[in-house]
């Protein structure tokens, strides 16, 4: 899930809560000044990022350990 000012919220947080639901793990990918408003998304994500490398990095970790 990307955030961001050219990424529309909403439609992340739908994608978000969607995962939520069905139990499929997912990553988000924005700025730190948007940390507090997403808290609850964050809080259900696999990893959250600031960095499309960490993105990388983050599933290359979570692959690699199954």
């Amino acid at each position: 899930m990307r955030c961001g000012d050219k990424y529309k919220q909403w439609n992340g947080g739908f994608d978000a809560g969607y995962c939520a639901a069905s139990a499929t793990p997912y990553i988000t990918l924005h700025d730190e000044s948007i940390i507090h408003p997403l808290k609850e998304v964050e809080a259900a994500a696999l990893a959250w990022t600031t960095r499309p490398a960490q993105v990388v990095e983050s599933l290359r970790y979570v692959v690699s350990q199954k």
